[in-house]
């Protein structure tokens, strides 16, 4: 056979094994996994002698280049993929807002125009939907035949006009029975959160960044994540809940589950590595505002086990990146902090290095979690998440014990701090393949702007 590149004398790999194999690449698809492989003319030959190969990360939160908060976040689809390619994560997916006059494709084809020039690895874009109605409905089917089955609603944001409220929340789902999408749900308690907010906002000096967690307890989003999936078992809809925090809404997720209703869940490293005491920090605990909020130890304790027993199916990271400065505007006010962390450089070492290096589970397990899983659920694999014969070459080399410590000055990530500074991590890509072309080699990135390719994707993904 002939080949462009192959990789050799490496460990393979996938959810489901692990063996010596060298794989073989052609254009941009997989063509030959075996032992011993030469090509019939010349070739890259990548050595991964004692290193793990496998699929690509998948991110399937991320939000690049959003206005937010009267700023942008910090990380575009320039830097947002260039940190990507060197986390190890191949493809990611970002967010398209409905066009509030034109409607969901018209917001779909502007994000696209503002990521085609700039993406070094592929994406694919969730749909958001921030006002439901028939005609919104009725242009779901298009936007799934273009390739974005999956649409986002939020049950919070109710001033900035995003909230989407029961009704329309179970009419989407009714809708999911019958042409396959997925609501991706932000689940939230707006109500009973903006009378806590009220409650703790006049003693905001006292409290500083801390009120955040004062005015978002647990049954915040407790609540909300029951709501929205009682509206998924009486619909028969198909849910996923995105960057679920706490350990009583994982109860949930698996009590659903047992009784046979579809609903998926992602947690994010942030909720598993960190908790809330990271808001006591008079000089920097603004920073580690997101939304929903880092929980208590117990809480990433319950989604650890989640992960472990397959009760949680994805980690993804809801990356929003908001530099020290951007993050100042807050100015002492709970309610004015940008929310959001950078994330999709260190998902794949924090999931690889607290779950597979604290023997939490397998390395396969590892490979469901943030590459296999994320694309089945959301429509591309065999494409994407897997090493196979077809596939595309979305292929990692790591060593599976070399650390680092994480510094912000180090990473690709345009932010001038990171929520895990100091901490050591192993699974950092020594290269990145995406679609048979290395982006990154020594572990740095060596790719090109534009390189990246929009994902279409297909509905009735499942687990």
């Amino acid at each position: 056979m002939t080949f462009d590149t192959i990789i050799k004398n490496g460990t393979v790999a996938t959810a489901s094994d692990t063996f010596p194999a060298d794989v073989g690449i052609t254009g941009e698809t997989i063509t030959c996994i075996g032992t011993d492989l030469k090509s019939d003319s010349p070739c890259l030959e990548i050595d991964a002698s004692g290193k793990y190969v496998i699929p690509g990360g998948i991110d399937v939160h991320v939000h690049l280049q959003l206005p937010f908060c009267g700023t942008v976040s910090s990380d575009d689809f320039l830097t947002g993929t260039k940190a990507a390619a060197r986390g190890g994560v191949t493809t990611l997916i970002d967010f398209a807002i409905q066009d509030a006059e034109r409607g969901l494709m018209a917001g779909i084809e502007a994000r696209m125009q503002e990521a085609e020039s700039k993406v070094c690895v592929d994406y694919a874009l969730h749909s958001i939907i921030t006002n439901w109605n028939e005609k919104i409905h009725s242009e779901m089917d298009q936007v799934i035949e273009f390739g974005i089955p999956t649409f986002k609603m939020f049950m919070i944001y109710e001033k900035e006009g995003w909230q989407s409220d029961d009704a329309a929340l179970f009419s989407a789902l009714s809708a999911t029975a019958e042409n396959g999408a997925r609501i991706c749900v932000h689940a939230e308690s707006q109500k009973v959160m903006s009378l806590l907010i009220d409650k703790y906002f006049p003693e905001k000096e006292k409290y500083g960044a801390y009120a955040h967690v004062l005015s978002r307890p647990n049954f915040v989003e407790e609540e909300a994540v029951q709501r929205a999936i009682k509206w998924a078992e009486v619909t028969q809809g198909r849910l996923y809940i995105v960057h679920m925090s706490t350990g009583e809404a994982a109860d949930l997720i698996w009590e659903a589950r047992i009784k046979g209703i579809d609903v998926y869940a992602e947690t994010c490293p942030q909720y598993l590595l960190l908790d809330d005491e990271v808001f006591k920090d008079p000089e920097k605990g603004h920073l580690y505002a997101t939304c929903p909020q880092i929980k208590k130890p117990q809480d990433s304790q319950r989604l650890w086990r989640a992960l472990e027993d397959g009760e949680l199916s994805i980690v993804a990271t809801d990356t929003c990146t908001f530099d020290t400065k951007q993050k100042a505007m807050w100015e002492g006010d709970f309610t004015k902090i940008p929310f959001g962390l950078p994330g999709v450089e260190t998902l794949l070492p924090s999931v690889y290095t607290e779950g597979v290096l604290e023997n939490r589970f397998s390395v396969n397990h590892f490979v469901s979690l943030i590459s296999t899983n994320p694309a089945k659920l959301m429509g591309m694999y065999p494409q994407k998440g897997t090493l196979a014969i077809g596939s595309d070459a979305d292929i990692i080399i790591i060593d599976p014990k070399e650390k680092k410590k994480i510094d912000w000055q180090e990473l690709a990530t345009n932010c001038d701090w990171s929520p895990f500074q100091g901490m050591e991590m192993a699974g950092f890509p020594e290269t990145t393949l995406s679609r048979g072309k290395v982006v990154v080699k020594d572990g740095q990135f060596v790719g090109n702007p534009g390189y990246g390719k929009f994902v279409k994707r297909q509905a009735w993904g499942e687990v």
